[in-house]
């Protein structure tokens, strides 16, 4: 029924083409740290204009929280004017009322990550990041290493990471602001914390708040929230995709 092959072909078939385009994307336009709907949502919209993009994300799947909403039900919402972009991912979603809309966490997160993949960008999963790189103050990449490398004993997890440069990078990694968190702990940045639910207030604020935090560095999504102490946003997601959307304007502009 199916082809003969030999289980070294199939590992030389998986090293061969890994090696290949992880060697190319070792410098990138643009690396968005984070796989939520912001950051897929940057990176379909930089692939799709043909922009060298590349998601670290430290899970072994994408989509963050896009998966499910609230409370563990996989039932996610959206505020107008965001339904524009789920039709133009062919989201399905129906009207709970007025401005307010639902989809199912599932169908979209696969929709958007798709949507990603196909206009071009590229995924490491299970990635961690780790640390900026720096040139004449200005970030020009990451430092990544393999996630399970956190959960090692301390006395064989101090292993070498590597570094990936880019011409800009994009902190989509929600509440924790990881790249965010690596200036502040050197002094370089001062970021806050996410603040008390609001959602009305949240969605307008982070979007309007995306942008470059320092040069070389762009924050969306809920990170956006963490850095300057924007109110949660809760289980609604149009925010998100408005965010990522807003980020990839921004860095073609900084790609000029």
């Amino acid at each position: 029924m199916f082809h003969e092959v030999t289980e070294a072909k199939i590992t030389k078939a998986i090293l061969r083409e890994f090696a290949g385009w992880f060697e190319e994307y070792i410098i990138s336009d643009v690396i968005i740290v984070g796989g939520g709907p912001s950051g897929l949502m940057a990176a379909k919209d930089l692939a799709n204009d043909g922009i060298k993009t590349l998601i670290i994300e430290s899970n072994n799947y994408l989509g963050g929280g896009f998966w499910i909403g609230g409370y563990l039900m996989n039932t996610l919402t959206f505020r107008a004017p965001s339904d524009k972009i789920l039709d133009e991912l062919k989201i399905p979603y129906k009207k709970a009322e007025e401005g307010l809309f639902t989809a199912d966490g599932p169908n979209a997160c696969s929709k958007l990550i798709s949507a990603a993949c196909d206009a071009g960008a590229k995924m490491l999963n299970m990635t961690r990041f780790d640390d900026v790189v720096m040139r004449k103050e200005r970030v020009e990449g990451a430092v990544i290493n393999w996630s399970p490398i956190a959960s090692l004993p301390r006395q064989i997890k101090c292993l070498d990471p590597v570094s990936l440069e880019a011409k800009v990078v994009i902190d989509a990694t929600g509440h924790d602001a990881y790249v965010c968190k690596s200036l502040e702990e050197k002094g370089i940045i001062k970021i806050k914390t996410c603040g008390p639910m609001d959602a009305n207030t949240s969605e307008d604020l982070i979007v309007e708040k995306t942008g470059e935090i320092y040069p070389g560095l762009i924050v969306c999504g809920m990170s956006v929230s963490a850095a300057y102490g924007i109110p949660r946003m809760g289980p609604t997601f149009g925010g998100m995709l408005v965010s990522g959307r807003k980020a990839a304007k921004i860095a073609k502009t900084l790609l000029v």
